[in-house]
């Protein structure tokens, strides 16, 4: 599933419904990339993904913390917003990576300015603007062996919300 898959929600709570849906497939030590504009459901998409991994917690943009820990059932959450980050150094000082020990995985939005310096398996989300001013499309690709490997298993949870054409 290299190339992507593109799915369509048309509302937050669709967003958040097609995170949830996802969030059963992590595995302890993954990373979410999430990358697009502001307001193009990033933070939506982590509070459906955080209530999959079963986060009773209200969840809420971590931009001026950085990053914010939610215990789930069985997983923790690691939720980064690396916005106000200026750079890769910045980035390192966080060691993302080494927070993923144990049982955590981490969604981390601005994630593709971080790329460089993330290990090279993660599951990369680019979200966009849709036709309707609740619609997003959401652009997913496997980067790596871990998420390849669950590749069919990502395009059944996704395919509800399945892109036409």
């Amino acid at each position: 599933m290299n190339d992507g898959l593109l799915v369509v929600t048309s509302s937050a709570d669709a967003t958040r419904e097609l995170a949830a849906a996802v969030a059963p497939l992590a595995r302890a030590g993954d990373i979410i990339v999430l990358a697009g504009d502001l307001g193009s459901g990033k933070t939506v998409w982590v509070q459906g993904f955080a209530r999959g991994l079963g986060v009773d917690e209200p969840v809420t943009s971590p931009t001026f913390t950085l990053l914010r820990p939610y215990k789930g059932h069985g997983l923790t959450l690691l939720h980064a917003d690396l916005y106000r980050l200026e750079g890769l150094d910045e980035i390192n000082d966080l060691d993302l990576a080494e927070q993923l020990d144990g049982r955590a995985v981490a969604c981390i939005e601005w994630g593709d300015l971080a790329t460089p310096v993330l290990p090279h398996d993660l599951l990369e989300l680019r979200f966009d603007f849709g036709a309707g001013d609740d619609e997003r499309t959401i652009a997913f690709r496997t980067v790596g062996v871990p998420w390849a490997r669950r590749g069919a298993e990502l395009a059944k949870a996704l395919s509800p919300w399945a892109a036409a054409g």
